[in-house]
């Protein structure tokens, strides 16, 4: 049959995969399951599973509007300023409270305001009132019978709240679908057990958990499965008679213990295995029954991405509801971004406004860094068959916050420092709704973003060799024009970060030359790249006889992460990455680093967290307890052009 079609890690593109699977699903009777009642009060978030019809009117009966007396209108007829009229109370005029049932007879409310209390029990009035003034008719909001809610339809609070009102006391509303979540793989541990090399930490599920529950859905995580066909495949039989819909996470893949292909098979029909998306490829889209039996790949964003491609359609479909789209807004790519011709690739961004452009940076495109989505402003498609962005290219962005957090994002695009880190925490509990997003790419990175109008700051820390300057004779060099503020942040201590210790007694620049010695760079761009080879040149010293030259990484806590790792045994960085993770450090200078603003930004409020926190003694502290910063010039201006 043509849909039991199986694709085994084919290049399946997107929607052919959707229409594959949706052909069979449908096949196999997939649909909206069964309703249940809710309590009006207990059915927010839920989705309708049959229209909802008012009981009674809203309002049951005509209700004073204002406070003051009820009146027959006609009895007011022909009163004016000059001829004044007087009403009985009790007979003519009865008094009323707002929400009071209107008195029989009365058609009219005259507000306390506008009347003068008189001995006698009598009420004097000014001017006349026209029938129904300041009276709430019966059914005003909502008639008995008239349709309240339309099946499909995710309750807000103000949908229970009108389905109260009109007398409903219960909601016809789709059970909510159980999902289960099966983590396999023999190197998974739990979260909080101790932990050793080639052991990983079971998380995914906690995420798809997560997932699954915005949707609607109630997720069931089971216990992690062993790599064991028999096993994955009792596992699989398990949950799908008890769930709706089953996620079997890692061994997707076509590795020696990737068995969920298989198991599937032999349960049921695999549908789909590999789409042509990035991340995310080994999918697969299988059937045990009438049930969906996902495989979801292993890495944490293949696994969040693809779950969102083609587990939250299925639980909305179960729902009987639409996917809700997140909004898109336009954003200028930073950087140039090649990507592979026979994929559609989900690029992780981060966005902020700058000027009147929005711009999107583009953050790791790895499919293991989970942070990258911690991160991550928004999402850029870029269509299969296509070679990538090009830099200052417009995309669609599909935001992942709010346009509100765009516009209070302040962009720091340049060299990584940890203090940096500690100034985005900073301003993020100081100026709740104020972030700063940081991209790391080096100090000339900062400089060429500053100069394509790209970022509001950037750190810097570029050695001028001539001179002996920091960073002045860049913004001549570099910026050609584009104006600038050079603003303090730290003078800074750079070192060798070394292993605990230091075993292999690395005390030098020399010392890197060893044979026996592997080293750990930054990337070409960077700062510290820049010094190192100013400071290998002034020793006569040659990089091609430093094993590990070529190796490069974006920060100093990667530099640092890979000394405490043992795949090098030294890199250049500073000394509060070394204390980060418990090494060593061998100081070799002091440098100045610096930020790189744009001056139309400097005074502007989107900036003003930025500026007290760079004149906090509380900041100063912060960062002063990293170790190996001097922060007694933060904050004053250093150059303006």
């Amino acid at each position: 049959m043509a849909h039991k079609r199986t694709v085994y890690l084919e290049d399946v593109g997107l929607e052919e995969a959707r229409d594959h699977y949706g052909s069979a699903l449908a096949l196999a009777g997939f649909g909206p399951i069964e309703l249940e009642m809710a309590p009006v009060a207990h059915s927010i978030g839920r989705v309708t599973a049959e229209a909802v019809w008012a009981q009674i009117s809203a309002p049951h009966y005509y209700a004073a509007a204002m406070d003051g007396v009820a009146v027959r209108s006609a009895d007011t007829t022909g009163t004016t300023e000059t001829r004044p009229r007087r009403l009985r109370v009790g007979e003519q005029a009865i008094w009323v409270d707002t929400g009071d049932a209107m008195p029989p007879g009365c058609d009219a409310v005259i507000m306390v305001e506008n009347l003068q209390e008189l001995p006698g029990a009598e009420v004097e009035i000014h001017a006349p009132v026209a029938p129904w003034q300041h009276v709430r008719p019966m059914g005003e909001d909502v008639v008995a019978t008239e349709l309240i809610l339309t099946a499909g339809h995710r309750i807000r609070p103000q949908d229970a709240g009108a389905a109260a009102a009109a007398g409903v006391t219960e909601i016809p509303v789709r059970r909510r679908p159980r999902v289960a979540i099966i983590p396999t793989g023999s190197e998974l541990v739990a979260p909080g057990a101790a932990v050793e090399a080639g052991k990983i930490i079971e998380f995914n599920s906690m995420m798809l958990a997560g997932q699954v529950t915005e949707w609607g859905a109630e997720p069931d995580c089971l216990p992690i499965t062993p790599d064991s066909f028999e096993g994955l495949k009792a596992a699989i039989v398990g949950a799908v008679a008890g769930h709706d819909l089953v996620l079997v996470n890692a061994g997707s893949s076509a590795g020696s213990e990737d068995f969920t292909a298989a198991a599937i098979a032999e349960l049921g029909q695999v549908v789909v295995h590999g789409v042509a998306v990035r991340p995310g490829h080994p999918v697969i889209l299988g059937l045990v029954g009438a049930k969906p039996v996902v495989g979801v790949p292993g890495y944490p964003v293949s696994a969040v991405l693809t779950v969102e491609l083609f587990v939250q359609p299925l639980i909305a479909s179960l729902l009987g509801a639409p996917v809700s789209p997140r909004p898109t807004m336009r954003a200028a790519m930073t950087r140039k971004v090649l990507s592979p011709m026979g994929e559609d690739e989900f690029l992780r961004v981060s966005v902020g406004r700058v000027g009147e452009r929005v711009v999107a940076t583009p953050l790791n495109r790895g499919a293991g860094v989970i942070t990258s989505l911690v991160r991550a402003d928004g999402l850029v498609r870029i269509p299969r068959f296509s070679e990538g962005v090009n830099a200052g290219e417009e995309v669609d962005v599909e935001l992942l916050r709010s346009r509100d957090e765009i516009d209070r994002t302040i962009v720091c695009i340049g060299s990584h420092d940890p203090a940096i880190d500690v100034l985005a925490n900073f301003i993020a509990i100081h100026h709740p709704g104020s972030r700063l997003s940081a991209a790391n790419v080096g100090s000339l990175g900062a400089l060429l973003a500053r100069k394509r109008g790209e970022s509001h700051i950037g750190g810097c820390h570029l050695l001028d060799e001539s001179s002996g300057a920091y960073n002045v004779p860049y913004l001549e060099r570099v910026l050609e024009g584009a104006p600038a503020l050079l603003v303090h942040l730290a003078m800074r201590d750079q070192g060798l970060i070394v292993a605990a210790g230091n075993p292999k007694g690395i005390r030098s620049l020399a010392d890197l030359c060893r044979p026996d010695v592997s080293f750990v760079n930054r990337q070409r761009g960077s700062g510290t790249r820049m010094l190192l080879d100013f400071e290998l040149a002034n020793s006569g010293l040659d990089p091609a006889a430093i094993r590990g030259y070529d190796r490069e990484e974006y920060t100093h806590l990667a530099v640092a992460v890979a000394v405490s790792g043992g795949s090098a045994d030294v890199g250049l960085g500073v000394l509060s990455a070394a204390r980060a993770l418990n090494l060593e450090f061998v100081p070799l200078l002091r440098e100045q680093y610096d930020l790189v603003v744009g001056p139309a930004y400097w005074d502007t409020p989107l900036l003003a967290p930025l500026r007290e926190a760079l004149a906090s003694p509380e900041l100063r502290a912060e960062i002063q307890r990293l170790g190996g910063y001097d922060v007694t010039r933060m904050g004053q201006v250093l150059a303006s052009r």
